[in-house]
């Protein structure tokens, strides 16, 4: 009898364990016939879901911290971190995001239309003196020592806007996110 509770306590701790953590990770073509691997880690109990994406020089990762409410995203290829203030109209709740890169993964081909087009202006946004209490710390980790800009989200993409200038980060084909720099946006 003792050795069957134990078997359940340890099968209770380690189910448990597992409903608050999940890794996807998605392999997909990219427009230059490459593939694309985004490996994306959901932590229920912190409230985050932190996005890799693996495409050589544009390989970046997001981090959507609910909890803070506030998304960052590193582009490795600029060595920079873009901090933007989480709007929940735009963006879908965890348990939703989670439903989306499921639906992805088993679906193969899976698109959205959902886009958010955020801007930068370098000279002008440029954070120099953060409280990373306010941001926590999953986005500390990613962007203490490098440059932190903040982005705003802009309502449409207008013709002006080159594609020379922006990176795409977020989840491709769920919940794409395109950062641009200057004021042309």
């Amino acid at each position: 009898m003792k050795i069957l509770v134990a078997c359940l306590v340890v099968l209770a701790v380690f189910g448990i364990q597992s409903r608050g953590y999940k890794v996807f990770n998605i392999i997909s073509q990219s427009s230059n016939g490459g593939n694309v691997q985004e490996t994306v880690s959901i932590d229920n109990e912190k409230n985050v879901a932190i996005v890799n994406i693996h495409a050589g020089s544009c390989s970046s990762t997001t981090i959507f911290d609910y909890k803070h409410g506030y998304i960052a995203s590193r582009v490795l290829s600029r060595r920079a971190c873009f901090i933007l203030k989480m709007n929940h109209k735009d963006i879908p709740a965890l348990d939703t995001l989670q439903r989306y890169i499921y639906e992805k993964q088993a679906l193969k081909n899976m698109y959205s239309n959902k886009y958010i087009w955020v801007k930068y202006n370098p000279l002008e946004t440029l954070v120099t003196d953060m409280d990373w209490f306010l941001f926590g710390s999953p986005i500390e980790n990613l962007c203490k020592h490098i440059p932190l800009y903040k982005g705003e989200v802009v309502e449409k993409q207008t013709e002006r806007t080159g594609a020379g200038t922006c990176a795409k980060v977020g989840l491709l084909g769920i919940l794409g996110i395109s950062i641009c720099a200057g004021i042309h946006i």
